[in-house]
């Protein structure tokens, strides 16, 4: 038995789940979200908790049932909190800027780089702190991580764009003393 799939999923007040044949949509205070259902696993809404169990014990069945527990759970929590990832621009020179639905990037290039934000996503930025957020989770953490990829952090001094949880292994460089 998946021990995630097995636990039953909170709906908080002011959110509504709706169970379809191909997809199950769920309305909240922040917006709509949709995740696919899948034909071994079932669902039951039962006084304000759904319940995710599968038809049978077959390999498939047994895989996709913590997952499909998992992407509704994101989605009642994206539609009720929502998500947010929030990097950090280190390095002398280096700023962060929004405007409107675009991210201005000054980090050591010849030029400024400018990343478009998909709908759905919004930024902020304070100093060099920037935060992304948004109701989809994999929406948010796949822009995290592209914005990340435009000057990843380096090991010798820590310039670069990182998460602010993210942990650098620094290495000592060049040794003067011979």
């Amino acid at each position: 038995m998946s021990r995630i799939g097995k636990n039953p999923i909170d709906i908080p007040s002011g959110v509504e789940v709706s169970v379809g044949a191909s997809e199950i949509q769920v309305k909240g205070p922040k917006g709509t979200l949709q995740t696919p259902v899948h034909e071994t696993v079932e669902y039951k809404v039962e006084d304000g908790k759904v319940f995710v169990s599968r038809i049978n014990d077959s390999r498939s069945a047994r895989g996709q049932h913590g997952l499909r527990r998992s992407l509704l759970a994101n989605c009642v929590e994206g539609v009720s909190k929502g998500f947010s990832k929030a990097l950090e621009v280190i390095g002398v020179g280096y700023k962060v800027s929004v405007q409107g639905q675009k991210i201005i990037l000054n980090v050591g290039f010849s030029h400024p780089v400018e990343f478009d934000l998909p709908a759905g996503i919004d930024a902020k930025v304070e100093g060099a702190k920037l935060t992304i957020e948004g109701i989809d989770k994999q929406l948010v953490g796949e822009v995290a991580a592209q914005i990340r990829r435009v000057r990843p952090p380096e090991p010798y001094k820590g310039k670069g764009i990182k998460y602010v949880d993210e942990i650098i292994r620094r290495k000592a460089g060049k040794s003067g003393s011979k």
